[in-house]
Formats: C-alpha cells, sequence, structure tokens
C-alpha cells in the first residue's frame, strides 16, 4: 500500500534564493546525481515564480502589509514536499498524478486558511526517480489586533506551527484530504511516525518511500522463518490489521447504507410532493374556473359589471385578511 507524503522545512531570508535555484532549476550542476536534465522539460508549476524567492517574499509582505518582527535568523518561509512513492504514480497514470497534485495544492491553499496569495511558487518535478511537488509558501497567520480590534495578516512561523503536534496534525489533515478525494492511499503508523527531515527524505533514494518505510517499519514484509513463535506473533499482526480493515469496511457501509436509505426517502417524498403539487394546481385551476363563472352568472341575471363586481371581491378580501 501507498502513503500520503507531506513534509515541512522552515527557512530563512538568506536560504531562499539557493532553494529558488533549486526548484526552478536554475544551477548549472546538480550534486543529486538522480536529477535528470534532459528530464526537466517535463517539470510544470502550478503557482509559477518568475523572480528569486527572496524578491517574491519582499514584494507580497509589502503588497499585502504584513505584519511581524523579522530578524536576521527568523525562519519566514516553508516548503512543503509532497509525494507517493514510484509505483503509486507509475500505476494512477499521468492524468491521475496530475489531479493528485492539483489536489494536494488546493489542500496547502486552504490548510490554516493561508490562502493563495501567500504561496510563493509550486512546482512539479519530474526530471527525478519519483514525482512531487515543492510548494514554498510563507507562514501566514490571520489574527485580530489587539489595539486596533482590526484583523491583520502576520508573518510567524511560531505560530503557523504552534503546538508539538502541528506536524502530525498537518499529516492527519492531508491523508484525510487526499483520502476524501479519490486517492487510494494509507497515513501510515501513527504511534511510530516520526517527522523525517527534507534532507533524511531526499536521501532515501531520492523519494523512494517504500525503503523509507522499511526503514521505519511500516511497510509489509514477508516472514521467512521455521520459528513458530515469530509466525505466530505474524499471524497475530496480520489478523489485527484485517480486524481493524474489517472494522472500517463496517463503518462505510453502514454510513452508505444509511445514506442510500435516506436517499431513497427523501426520493419518495419528493415523488408525493410532486404528485400533490399537480393535484393542488388542478384544483386551483378548477377554482378559477368556478370563481368566472359566478362573476358571469351576476352579471348577466343582476346586469352588473364583472371588472366592477371583482373589484368588490378584491377589496372584501383584502378587508378581511387585515
Amino acid at each position: 500500500m501507498s502513503y500520503a507524503i507531506i513534509r515541512n522545512a522552515k527557512y530563512t531570508i538568506n536560504n531562499l534564493n539557493g532553494i529558488y535555484r533549486h526548484n526552478e532549476r536554475k544551477n548549472t550542476n546538480y550534486s543529486n546525481k538522480d536529477i535528470t536534465k534532459e528530464k526537466a522539460i517535463n517539470n510544470y508549476s502550478l503557482k509559477n515564480c518568475n523572480m528569486p524567492y527572496s524578491k517574491a517574499f519582499r514584494k507580497i509582505k509589502e503588497e499585502n502589509n504584513l505584519h511581524g518582527w523579522i530578524k536576521k535568523n527568523s525562519n519566514v518561509a516553508c516548503e512543503y514536499i509532497i509525494t507517493s512513492d514510484k509505483e503509486f504514480f507509475e500505476n494512477i497514470g499521468e492524468e491521475e498524478t496530475k489531479r493528485y497534485f492539483k489536489t494536494a495544492f488546493e489542500f496547502v491553499k486552504n490548510y490554516k486558511n493561508l490562502g493563495e496569495k501567500y504561496i510563493l511558487s509550486a512546482k512539479i518535478h519530474n526530471d527525478e526517480s519519483t514525482p512531487h511537488l515543492h510548494i514554498v509558501f510563507m507562514p501566514v497567520v490571520h489574527k485580530t489586533d489587539s489595539k486596533s480590534g482590526k484583523v491583520i495578516d502576520k508573518i510567524s512561523c511560531s505560530e503557523f506551527w504552534k503546538g508539538k503536534n502541528s506536524y502530525k496534525i498537518l499529516q492527519d489533515n492531508f491523508y484525510s484530504y487526499m483520502i476524501r478525494s479519490g486517492f487510494d492511499l494509507e497515513r501510515g503508523n501513527k504511534e511510530e511516525n516520526e517527522h523525517i527531515p527534507i534532507e533524511k527524505l531526499k536521501k532515501v533514494t531520492n523519494y523512494e518511500v517504500q525503503e523509507m518505510f522499511k526503514e521505519t517499519n511500516n511497510l509489509e514484509r514477508e516472514i521467512i522463518t521455521d520459528n513458530v513463535e515469530v509466525l505466530k506473533d505474524n499471524y497475530k499482526r496480520v489478523i489485527r490489521k484485517f480486524n481493524t480493515v474489517a472494522k472500517r469496511y463496517t463503518k462505510i457501509k453502514n454510513i452508505v447504507d444509511e445514506t442510500m436509505f435516506e436517499t431513497e426517502r427523501l426520493q419518495r417524498e419528493n415523488q408525493e410532493l410532486k404528485r400533490e403539487n399537480v393535484k393542488l394546481k388542478s384544483e386551483v385551476e378548477t377554482l378559477k374556473n368556478f370563481i368566472n363563472k359566478t362573476f358571469e352568472c351576476v352579471h348577466i341575471l343582476f346586469d352588473f359589471p364583472i371588472e366592477r363586481l371583482k373589484s368588490i371581491v378584491q377589496n372584501f378580501w383584502e378587508n378581511v385578511r387585515k
């Protein structure tokens, strides 16, 4: 099973131009031997940045009057690296791979109400062994100023990632979002899940996450042994996993069944309302005809103008309704 992968790094203003040259492939040579220059033509942007990230950062900061006290060593930008394993992308094909990254980009725009305007760049690399998305953004928080009472936007990496479980929450939300969007992925072992730094992730055969999860014991492994106790333990582990999947299936099936039942009930009610509406329309039309015939009879019997009669009746009903 493949995993939904999202990792975060933090950068100071002095780091940004180096990240720009790497992500936008502005360098002549790369220490990463996994990069194939000839395939760089297959890279593309979901949000293009036509200037160094440091310059784009200052431009966005000025245009949006962003608050925040920035020192030389302050983290002013973050970068998500979003991917899965190579087999996952090979199985889903080119169009679904594009949708995977577009969906991830939508998640980032909406996560913590960030907004697209604070994303500097979103670049997909297809010139390495596994496709992956780099999203560089400014960690902007939206808060109320204590003095003016107005909502302000503030650059604050510490507030954006406030809380010791902030990365776990990010990964949980990303996983849920991608699952709801129709991608068949797993979250991984939450109890043993550690935040793997970007540099370590790059060293693992450059996003070969199957190997990464072997390291963190998140992959299924074939047990080859004659030791009965080891086989028993493995059997118990498989049974536990099966039970977990079975419970998840039962929960989903119950939700689907309830939804189908409610849908059918609403459809029946809708049909009944449609029939009732047709019946009421017919009765109203009959009543209108009866009233018109009544006006005609009064007009003939008493030689009374129809329009005058209608006016009297209209005034009468208006007084009654008051």
